[in-house]
């Protein structure tokens, strides 16, 4: 277990489904330990119905978990050669309007897994969750790997929801700059940590600390110094000090900062907390 945060924050994007192959926790337990180092809540993020249904009943039943409901970009050229992508897409149209569905994601494009051939799919499916995001008022999570021109193209053509948030960052300062540009929020994961990343802090460092997320994308993309184990909610304050690091900020600053950042994309976890400021 890490030391403890100073300040509570939250993990905006994370697998509470997924068994992390050590402690073999379920989504109860491994809230608990989150919640003894300061990370007193999580985004629980779908990539299929399943995961998303199951999502929106867990952040149903626990105060500690708000949900995202999406398909994930690889899972629209699966679904479309079966006819079945615009059915998915009604019912996470219909997820999308439970009180504790406060994001659609993830959602976006992926060039590595996906070829040629099922880009036309993907490229379907992100417009139709981006048009849900919008009619519901809700946060947008993007998942963008190797498809960064063509995830800002589209969100500039069709136009981005309020609160858009390219989760697990993996561009420079270039694509960085087109995010503050935007005002679009850039979540960073464990990756921040890594030897070899130093592209994306310098991104870190030049991005407006008013749009900064944190995440753990559990139980993937552990921070070191534990990179190579399966990742989950409680080992984030390894990110969050990468982060004060780079920033060069106080740690209780920053935690607090990432707090309000966190709830100013999808609102209190607690009804009638709404942040300040």
């Amino acid at each position: 277990m890490p030391e403890p945060l100073p300040v509570p924050l939250y993990d905006n994007h994370t697998h509470l489904e997924f068994e992390d192959g050590v402690d073999v926790l379920d989504p109860a337990e491994s809230l608990d330990r989150a919640t003894a180092v300061g990370v007193h809540g999580v985004v629980q993020v779908g990539t299929d119905l399943e995961t998303s249904r199951w999502g929106a009943q867990l952040a149903a039943a626990d105060s500690r978990v708000l949900a995202a409901v999406a398909l994930h970009p690889n899972e629209a050229p699966r679904l479309a050669a079966r006819g079945l992508l615009s059915e998915h897409l009604s019912e996470i149209a219909r997820l999308a309007a439970e009180p504790r569905v406060r994001a659609i994601g993830e959602t976006g494009l992926d060039y590595f897994r996906t070829g040629e051939d099922g880009r036309e799919d993907q490229m379907e499916s992100f417009e139709a969750h981006i048009e849900i995001a919008k009619a519901n008022g809700l946060a947008l999570q993007i998942h963008d790997r190797d498809a960064h021109d063509d995830v800002v193209a589209t969100l500039l053509r069709v136009g981005a929801p309020e609160r858009t948030v390219f989760h697990c960052f993996s561009g420079d300062v270039g694509l960085a700059r087109i995010c503050a540009d935007r005002g679009w929020y850039l979540s960073f994961a464990g990756t921040v940590t890594f030897k070899n990343a130093p592209a994306l802090r310098e991104a870190l460092a030049i991005t407006s600390p008013d749009r900064v997320l944190v995440e753990t994308d559990a139980p993937f993309l552990t921070p070191e110094p534990f990179r190579g184990r399966p990742n989950a909610p409680y080992l984030m304050p390894h990110t969050v000090r990468r982060i004060a690091q780079v920033l060069e900020q106080p740690l209780d600053e920053v935690c607090a900062r990432l707090a309000r950042n966190t709830e100013h994309v999808y609102g209190p976890w607690l009804l009638g907390m709404e942040p300040e400021g």
